[in-house]
C-alpha cells in the first residue's frame, strides 16, 4: 500500500481556494486574464476579499508580520 502525501488544509487555505475559484470565475466572465485590467479593480469587494484570504492564509489569522 503506497503512502499518500496528503496535507490536510486549515481554514484559511480552503477560504483562499474558495476565493481563487470564484476571481478567476469573474475573470472568465469578463474574458480577463487578470485584475488588473477590469475596470472596477481598484473599487472591487471580491478582489478585496482576495488579498485579504492570501493575508490570512499566509499568517494563518494572527495579525504582524510573515515569515517566509
Amino acid at each position: 500500500m503506497q503512502k499518500t502525501n496528503t496535507k490536510e488544509l486549515d481554514k484559511f487555505e480552503v477560504y483562499l481556494n474558495e476565493m481563487i475559484i470564484k476571481l478567476q470565475d469573474c475573470q472568465r466572465e469578463k474574458s480577463l486574464k487578470s485584475c488588473s485590467s477590469c475596470e472596477f479593480y481598484l473599487k472591487c469587494e471580491l478582489r478585496s476579499e482576495y488579498v485579504s484570504a492570501v493575508y490570512n492564509s499566509m499568517s494563518k489569522g494572527d495579525t504582524g508580520g510573515f515569515e517566509f
